[in-house]
């Protein structure tokens, strides 16, 4: 028997971005905004510890810029 756990990738549209700044707010660990107060990413893959937030910030933005998909690899 074994443990499947399934990974997400995080990413993030800056040409979407608004710069609102919600998603940093909820989750600095991934999200941090740029001089021009749009979004960049810390990391790309979320490591299961931080899954819950960074659906947390993805959710938070107003623009729909940023999003979560599942790794298959």
């Amino acid at each position: 028997m074994s443990l499947h756990t399934t990974q997400y990738q995080v990413i993030a549209d800056r040409s979407r971005c608004c710069g609102y700044g919600l998603c940093a707010a909820v989750c600095p660990e991934i999200y941090k905004l740029d001089d021009d107060g749009i979004v960049y990413l810390t990391i790309d893959r979320v490591p299961p510890e931080l899954e819950e937030g960074a659906r947390e910030g993805a959710a938070a933005c107003p623009a729909e810029a940023i999003w979560l998909e599942a790794i298959t690899d």
